[in-house]
């Protein structure tokens, strides 16, 4: 393929240019693009690349000589437990444990949600064979809770057109003090240029909204944690991550954002328990929804994984949540 760089690209790498124009079909990571460039296989202007890290000029012409990657099998049925909270004739709403993925991906093709729906196979008499999970949003791999699949594509497209009808709330340990205590956070997101796997605050990003309620401070020597309810105006990668980190309030465990402080909380065992939470404390608690079929409405809720509460009342946050 063949590509023109625009104002976009000027002054900006040649990998990270080329990752921004080609199609997603051609599976480039940033290594296999690095390896093109070194067999002389990306040209400039009509003369083999430099080096990845060659700068562009509006105008430069740039050819990449790649061939697309083969269409990825389609997700085998596998017999793996999984929590259903709510179904019927349209759809289904399951809870994720933190660590499942949802969807395969190129790295993972087995052991995801979409894999335990195929083997459930949950689809009316006479239609197993068009069963087909569609999943209306997706959960990062290690955030636990509810999510909602389609049975039939025509579900699937009234849920994604019924913005007002899904109301998702989302639980969040966060490192620090959040204040005010509630508020909205509109910080536009894009993908971060020198990892496509990061989401970061752009400029030129989607539009963005994270609405937030702190339910609890912790105080005396367990100071320093607080347990936030976070609610999803838009559904962006990473969204209440990366939006959390921004205002300083990482999410304890998050290994891609959520860098803890360097000062240490009073209560050692805390501390402790606090850095070496090995997941983003996150959880997608609630859910409102409204059914396509009916107009009915629902409210569902998904319990606090064991290893978040313990966390939780670990902080003495609990109260927020009815526990101790």
């Amino acid at each position: 393929m063949t590509f023109v760089a625009d104002r976009g690209d000027v002054a900006h790498r040649l990998d990270q240019a080329v990752l921004r124009h080609v199609p997603g079909a051609f599976g480039l990571s940033r290594s296999r693009l690095q390896k093109l460039v070194a067999a002389g296989r990306v040209l400039v202007n009509g003369a083999p690349a430099r080096r990845a890290a060659q700068r562009l000029a509006a105008g430069d012409v740039v050819a990449l000589d790649a061939v697309a990657a083969p269409p990825p099998a389609p997700p085998a049925p596998e017999s793996l437990p999984l929590d259903v909270v709510y179904e019927d004739d349209d759809l289904l709403v399951v809870c994720k444990p933190a660590g499942m993925v949802a969807h395969p991906t190129a790295r993972q093709r087995s052991g995801t949600v979409v894999n335990a729906l195929l083997g459930r196979n949950p689809g009316r008499a006479g239609d197993e064979d068009a069963w087909s999970p569609r999943l209306v949003q997706r959960l990062d791999r290690d955030t636990s809770g509810l999510m909602i699949i389609a049975r039939r594509g025509d579900v699937h497209t009234a849920l994604q057109r019924d913005r007002d009808g899904i109301v998702k709330d989302y639980l969040a340990v966060v490192w620090g003090r959040p204040s005010p205590r509630q508020g909205a956070i509109d910080s536009a997101l894009g993908r971060d240029p020198l990892d496509r796997r990061r989401m970061m605050v752009r400029n030129d990003g989607a539009p963005s909204q994270t609405t937030y309620a702190v339910l609890a401070h912790s105080t005396g020597e367990t100071r320093g944690l607080s347990l936030v309810r976070c609610r999803l105006g838009t559904g962006r990668t990473h969204q209440i991550r990366v939006h959390l980190a921004e205002r300083g309030w990482p999410i304890v465990g998050d290994q891609t954002y959520g860098n803890a402080p360097r000062r240490r909380l009073a209560s050692p065992a805390l501390d402790r328990h606090a850095r070496g939470f090995t997941h983003q404390a996150l959880h997608a608690w609630r859910l409102r929804l409204r059914l396509p079929s009916s107009d009915r409405v629902i409210a569902l809720e998904a319990p606090v994984p064991d290893d978040m509460r313990a966390l939780i009342a670990a902080a003495g946050l609990g109260r927020a949540l009815g526990t101790p």
